[in-house]
């Protein structure tokens, strides 16, 4: 029981990163988008909305795996 529960939970921390991934990229533009079209069309904003989102993923990433493998190492 306890490997299918690692299992699960570390199936459930790499997909949290996607979904939270995800809704970063579609909201950032209602955060820092500006309204202003000719903005949102450089690659400065691109850079930033891709970097963020990326911070974010794998920051979630790694707090996930750190949880679920912090327990497993004790037999």
């Amino acid at each position: 029981m306890d490997n299918t529960l690692t299992i699960i939970l570390g199936i459930v921390a790499m997909l949290l990163p996607l979904v939270v991934g995800r809704l970063v990229w579609k909201r950032f533009d209602q955060y820092f988008g500006r309204n202003d079209e000719a903005y949102m069309d450089t690659l400065e904003y691109f850079l930033k909305k891709l970097g963020l989102t990326i911070l974010i993923a794998f920051i979630l990433l790694w707090i996930g795996i750190s949880l679920v493998f912090s327990g497993s190492a004790n037999p």
